[in-house]
């Protein structure tokens, strides 16, 4: 008896979960194309979709796929996420299940125009964390959100990285050690000015803090929430008049674009950055361009 289709989609999802150590985020996405596809071709051949059926599917299905994605609405970035997850379910079939189907390779994504990171300039970077003190905060809650965000762009990291940091992580020295995507760690240097901040969250905190619990926790003494976090960069957007891409993840993109206009390295801004792939960081090239392009325009007399 031949197996369906929602099986093998759920297979896939589990070996990702298993062997690649894929985020929920992108388990979810990954699903939610694989879903789509198998109603797809159930409509189109208004059959229960096997592994026969995703075997015997062609080029114009796939393309037919795509195209009704886009009619739908989605954005072409959407559409070419949905290729590239096709592709990558049906290189596992191929492993996994000896279900091969070659017009699969065929299939081009469609060109998504991938919109740059917006850094902070660097004198909005430099004051987010006093910007986002509440007066009516307790003063070692400001001090806690001082320490989160001096961290996002003192040493670039994730909010979950931030979050992620155990007590033990505590005093800092001169580098701290980070749990990243897919569970891999780096080491990312600390600025004296960070080390002291998260010292003086640390005096004015009113919770004991376990070695192996978190080092930062919400009012009520358990873990942080990153909303709290988007909360106070958002206070700080508000009081800097900063616009809406001012986020904490905005600061991990200044981190880079600032150490790469100062003339850092690519290579170790990946490393800092703990992304897998250089072309991932490549891209703070084309924003540092695209800034010293907008400046010429604006500062010269024939412009």
């Amino acid at each position: 008896m031949s197996v369906d289709a929602e099986t093998l989609a759920q297979r896939w999802l589990a070996a990702l979960a298993h062997e690649r150590r894929a985020s929920p985020h992108t388990l979810t996405a990954y699903g939610r194309v694989a879903r789509q596809f198998v109603f797809f071709l159930g409509q189109h051949t208004g059959e229960q979709v096997t592994a026969e059926t995703l075997a015997q599917a062609d080029l114009t299905d796939f393309r037919a796929f795509l195209a009704r994605r886009r009619t739908e609405g989605a954005g072409p970035s959407t559409v070419a996420h949905a290729a590239s997850s096709l592709k990558a379910w049906y290189r596992w079939l191929a492993r996994a299940e000896g279900l091969k189907n070659p017009a699969i390779v065929a299939l081009q994504s469609p060109k998504a125009n991938k919109p740059l990171p917006r850094p902070l300039a660097p004198v909005d970077a430099a004051g987010i964390a006093e910007a986002a003190e509440r007066p009516d905060a307790e003063p070692w809650i400001a001090a806690r959100d001082t320490a989160v965000l001096l961290l996002l762009y003192g040493c670039g990291l994730r909010i979950s990285e931030a979050l992620g940091l155990k007590r033990s992580s505590a005093p800092m020295q001169e580098a701290i050690t980070v749990l990243g995507k897919r569970n891999k760690e780096r080491r990312v240097p600390i600025l004296p000015i960070v080390a002291e901040a998260v010292e003086d969250y640390l005096a004015v905190c009113p919770y004991p803090l376990p070695l192996e619990g978190p080092l930062f926790i919400g009012a009520r003494g358990g873990p942080l929430n990153p909303r709290i976090v988007q909360l106070a960069m958002q206070r700080a957007r508000v009081s800097l008049g900063l616009p809406d891409s001012a986020t904490p993840h905005a600061l991990r993109h200044s981190f880079a674009t600032h150490l790469l206009a100062r003339g850092a390295d690519l290579r170790a801004i990946q490393e800092l950055l703990g992304h897998a792939s250089l072309s991932s960081t490549q891209v703070y090239t084309e924003v540092d361009a695209a800034r010293i392009l907008d400046i010429y325009r604006h500062a010269h007399p024939r412009a």
